[in-house]
């Protein structure tokens, strides 16, 4: 996994990125990758497209914001890490769908790519700063902040804040 967690890093380098919140469509169009919002099944988050130079991400307009940019952090993280899967068209096309399925992190190509959208969204040298200078009285409040300001889920940032061991995880 740290090879998710380095090339996450490399990539806000490559771009001189140091502040939160993090847009990854706007990383996207620096690195040529053309963000489309679509309307896709409720449990289809997003997809990556490659064709030769050309690169799509595909993201569910229907989700929440919140969701949209781990998706599309998601479909960056395969850009970045992964060769694509085939699929069988009519021409040389390869394709990545984050659903229901990839969620679960089940593959191990999954868990980077979620990994690499985490290491992203809310890079631990930001998360640590940011909790260092937060006022808070509880680890859920932190929680909330933190989330707030790498404008994440409360969910997501509790699971990064627990994984960082900023905070305790409450079921250890």
């Amino acid at each position: 996994m740290a090879r998710s967690d380095a090339e996450a890093r490399t990539l806000l380098a490559e771009f001189g990125i140091d502040e939160a919140p993090i847009d990854p469509v706007q990383l996207a169009e620096k690195l040529g990758v053309f963000v489309v919002p679509q309307d896709m099944p409720a449990d289809v988050s997003g997809m990556l497209l490659r064709r030769g130079d050309e690169q799509v991400i595909g993201v569910n307009q229907k989700h929440h914001e919140n969701r949209q940019r781990f998706t599309v952090a998601h479909e960056l993280g395969h850009l970045r890490l992964h060769r694509g899967r085939p699929l069988i068209l009519d021409t040389d096309t390869r394709v990545n769908f984050r659903d229901t399925v990839s969620s679960m992190a089940t593959d191990r190509e999954e868990m980077e790519a979620n990994r690499f959208a985490v290491a992203l969204l809310a890079p631990e040298p930001m998360v640590r700063r940011a909790a260092r200078e937060a006022e808070f009285r509880t680890a859920q409040q932190l929680v909330h902040l933190m989330a707030e300001r790498f404008k994440t889920s409360d969910m997501a940032m509790n699971y990064r804040l627990i994984n960082l061991g900023v905070i305790a995880d409450p079921t250890t």
